[in-house]
């Protein structure tokens, strides 16, 4: 029964503990949205004279008017408007290579997470999280094809390795709150408790997930979605029109949704592949300061918007060129839910599903912060739409809301770049509250999770958990483990008698030889432990006639016979020490011998030539 108890106050404290890390990280995530959104108004739209569009149900919590003119009214302002990212990427750069130099300034936002979790033992600091924040915020409210979701999964996993480290979490449980924390960021920023619990532990690996941190997701997500919504108002961000589902559940339209997540496939390779030749293109190839690259890469984006915007706007019609504008510049999220209503002419959805990966790339891999995430699902909202317009010409009994399919393709394309296509499933539902189409998108979701192979937008996932540092050890089956002391230790030893004086001990080990001796009485049980050194800085003391009984140290670490070799090396480890002695369980003074690191080697490395059966040994 107390066992029990005991049990019960364990769950109780970890949920609370989860639960509260989720409201930090909606507090802090509603803080980073308002940053967001007052930097994005004043820099596009006061600035550069362009209201950029909004998922539906999503507030514009500030209002700005633009100081100069509006952006489409005038050639000039829309080349002061094709500026403004390289102000941002300026600012980033200034921020992040110069003034607050972040560790690893090579990884994006979201890989910060997933490195820290597989490599630096489920820590990030607190200086690096609030600066690529900051960072971020340059980026995004600037106009940089960058997502909010990187940054809100970093400042979440910043805040659970803070608190990781104030409760002393051991290593294990410290990764889980930061994968757990991580999710809780991306539930708070889009509303979607379910997909961020399931980002927080799919994005780590391309094929696996951290199942055991699913637990403390969920509670950390669903605390922080609470907190948003609270904010910001309850339910999805993403408003979208009727559809009939009987009528995209026949086969016919199945297979449509099937060939969709095929055709993600090369966009999401490409992209993959542009992030990577981006970033080598920009810090390999060009030569400068690296501060001053994320500004060219902004100033290529805007050069790309107008190319965009004057080819396939010629009669410079406002209402287009918002659709061009809101595919180019940041995230995309105006694109997508403009994407959603079906107000996208084909021309600009052609265009930005290829513009919006070179774009990203440009931002990105030139040094911006800010997540691939969103922009992920612009790109496959473009091809969806594409595609549906293309069939709702050649099909139009079938596909009566073309605009599905840009839902569609979001998840798939998402699902095939990131390979988490859990994550993808439930964000795109929860976002635009669609949970019925869960077949549809789980048929396009597949393919394209499965032909894209091990391409990823997260280089820092690794495969599977037993490749991850944070998992290695336990999959490999240590031969130690299976090797007890007894089988290893030195039963003949040499030790000294407490009765002896200091310098009887001095003279005793150096005719010996040895470092450590044990101490021993006249019954020959366990007194002490002492060293050649010990028994110098005696004598140096004028402690030559002490009784070595009197000096020596009695807190001894010692072995038992019946423990692993593995358990044994680690309290040499621990202690900083090269030999034990061995003693009975249960009559702790009777000394039976003594075990040091080269014994454990040697069986070590017996048992292993007997494993390979080559004839080889080795000496003791």
């Amino acid at each position: 029964m107390t066992g029990e108890i005991r049990e019960l106050e364990t769950w109780a404290k970890q949920t609370f503990h989860y639960a509260l890390i989720g409201i930090i990280v909606g507090l802090a995530i509603v803080a980073f949205f308002l940053a967001l959104n007052y930097c994005t108004l004043f820099f596009l739209e006061a600035l550069g004279g362009y209201h950029p569009p909004s998922p539906g149900n999503e507030p514009d919590v500030f209002v700005f008017y633009p100081l100069l003119g509006g952006a489409f009214t005038n050639p000039f302002f829309l080349i002061l408007l094709a500026l403004v990212p390289a102000l941002g990427g300026l600012i980033c750069g200034i921020i992040k290579y110069k003034l607050l130099p972040v560790t690893k300034p090579e990884l994006h936002e979201t890989d910060v997470f997933i490195d820290a979790f597989h490599n630096e033992r489920g820590q990030i600091t607190g200086k690096d999280g609030l600066v690529r924040g900051i960072c971020s915020v340059a980026t995004i409210s600037t106009g940089g094809s960058a997502g909010r979701e990187g940054p809100s999964a970093m400042l979440g996993a910043t805040i659970g390795s803070l608190f990781g480290r104030l409760l002393k979490l051991d290593e294990r449980e410290r990764r889980k709150v930061l994968a757990a924390a991580a999710g809780a960021g991306i539930a708070a920023m889009f509303r979607a408790p379910l997909g961020g619990a399931f980002f927080g532990i799919e994005t780590l690996y391309r094929r696996d997930m951290e199942i055991e941190a699913l637990v403390p997701a969920i509670i950390c997500s669903i605390a922080a979605y609470i907190v948003s919504c609270t904010v910001f108002g309850f339910g999805n961000i993403y408003a979208i029109g009727d559809y009939d589902i009987t009528a995209m559940l026949t086969p016919f339209s199945l297979i449509l949704f099937l060939c969709l997540g095929i055709i993600c496939v090369p966009f999401a390779i490409a992209f993959t592949k542009l992030l990577q030749v981006s970033r080598s293109f920009f810090f390999d190839t060009l030569k400068g300061p690296d501060w001053i690259k994320p500004a060219i890469g902004g100033l290529l984006l805007g050069l790309l918007f107008l190319i965009g915007y004057f080819i396939l706007n010629p009669q410079q019609d406002v209402e287009k060129g918002i659709e061009i504008a809101s595919g180019i510049f940041g995230g995309g999220y105006g694109f997508i839910q403009l994407a959603f209503y079906g107000k996208i002419t084909l021309s600009v959805l052609a265009f930005v599903a290829v513009a919006k990966i070179l774009g990203t790339a440009l931002t990105m891999g030139s040094g911006g912060s800010g997540g691939s995430f969103i922009p992920s699902l612009a790109m496959g909202a473009a091809v969806g739409g594409v595609v549906g317009q293309v069939l709702s010409y050649f099909f139009p009994a079938t596909v009566t809301n073309p605009w599905i399919f840009s839902l569609i393709g979001a998840a798939a394309f998402f699902g095939a770049a990131a390979n988490a296509p859990l994550t993808a499933l439930f964000i795109v539902c929860e976002i635009s509250g669609s949970y019925t189409l869960f077949v549809p998108a789980l048929l396009a979701i597949i393919p394209a999770y499965s032909l894209v192979g091990r391409r990823t937008i997260y280089p820092e996932q690794y495969e599977v958990r037993k490749d991850s540092p944070a998992h290695r050890r336990e999959f490999m089956v240590d031969i130690l483990e299976g090797i007890k002391v007894a089988d290893a230790y030195t039963k003949n030893l040499l030790s000294l008698p407490g009765t002896k004086t200091v310098r009887e001990g001095i003279h005793f080990a150096e005719k010996k030889g040895h470092i450590t001796y044990p101490v021993v009485d006249e019954a020959g049980r366990l007194v002490g432990i002492t060293s050649i050194m010990d028994l110098e800085e005696e004598r140096e003391r004028g402690g030559v006639y002490k009784k070595i009984a009197q000096m020596c140290r009695r807190d001894v670490i010692v072995a038992y016979p019946d423990e692993f070799l593995e358990d044994a090396l680690q309290k040499m480890d621990k202690y900083n020490v090269g030999r034990l002695p061995v003693v009975a369980r249960e009559r702790e003074k009777e000394l039976m011998g003594i075990i040091s690191r080269s014994d454990i080697i040697s069986e070590h490395c017996r048992r292993r030539s007997l494993l390979r059966d080559d004839g080889s040994s080795c000496r003791r």
